[in-house]
């Protein structure tokens, strides 16, 4: 009878102070090492993204590095069906800081530990996993399941990041086909704009009322530009050249000392061609 309640005591979850959850985990079957994952259900008050649901989501630390995002939902998978796996290199929101780069040029990922969110499908599954008895451990390699580590996973990451020529082709006419709309789209907007705001002869602008209900059309960068174009030729009508004396000597200067600086960038030009015709090299 002793017995039988010291192995249902081995069988409890290790639960520690911060409220998190330890999972033993084993790298294969007959691996004599273990490893242990820290788990607790996510819940921040600042997160309000639909990825990470409060009630589905499960925070895990101490990832290790031989643990993909695929080897980790396939884990986690024995409590309930998983719907994502996020691994990162610290806990933080889910918004991605940098722009988004295509996945034939993804930047190299930092090797070393990491924290992961498993999203489930049932809430229970998030409850499956806090009550794992911590003496049972996560297999990670299995027949079923192999693990590359070491040469073979270096070699496996070489052979992947060749990029079949059909494909990236594929890609790059899909993204110039979207390029292309888009340009065609912003020249034709643009020619409305013009044809709305074109001006005639005597500087008028011809403005026709819209639909009921819609709202006055804010300055267009094209009309500002065309605006101040006409302010700057107005002022220069108006400006008068040399029509006092001080203004014509002062041109004078200017264009004396223009002369004068030609001149010697000329005679640097003549030394340095007499020099090379001095040099014999031989």
């Amino acid at each position: 009878m002793a017995s039988s309640k010291k192995s249902h005591a081995r069988a409890q979850p290790c639960v520690l102070p911060g409220g998190f959850t330890v999972l033993a985990l084993q790298f294969s079957p007959d691996s004599a090492a273990q490893h242990q994952l820290f788990v607790k259900e996510h819940r921040v008050r600042a997160e309000t993204s639909s990825h990470r649901p409060q009630d589905r989501t499960l925070f895990v630390l101490n990832v290790p590095p031989y643990c993909p995002e695929a080897v980790v939902k396939d884990l986690f998978s024995q409590f309930g069906s998983v719907q994502s796996v996020e691994l990162r290199d610290h806990p933080g929101s889910s918004k991605e800081s940098g722009p988004r780069l295509s996945k034939f040029f993804r930047q190299a990922e930092k090797q070393g530990f990491k924290v992961g969110y498993v999203v489930f499908q049932d809430s229970s599954s998030v409850t499956a996993a806090k009550s794992h008895p911590h003496n049972v451990p996560l297999v990670v390699c299995t027949e079923q399941r192999p693990v590359r580590t070491g040469v073979q996973k270096w070699i496996q990451q070489y052979t992947d990041s060749f990029i079949r020529p059909e494909n990236l082709q594929k890609i790059v006419d899909s993204f110039m086909e979207d390029y292309d709309k888009r340009k065609e789209e912003e020249a034709e907007r643009q020619r409305k704009e013009a044809e709305q705001q074109q001006e005639d002869e005597e500087g008028w602008v011809k403005v026709t009322r819209g639909h009921k209900g819609t709202k006055a059309r804010p300055h267009t960068e094209a009309a500002n530009q065309r605006t101040l174009q006409k302010e700057m030729r107005k002022k220069k009508r108006k400006e008068l050249m040399n029509f006092y004396t001080w203004q014509h000597r002062n041109t004078q200067k200017e264009h004396i000392a223009e002369l004068r600086k030609k001149f010697e960038e000329d005679k640097q030009r003549i030394a340095l061609l007499r020099a090379q015709r001095k040099f014999r090299p031989y």
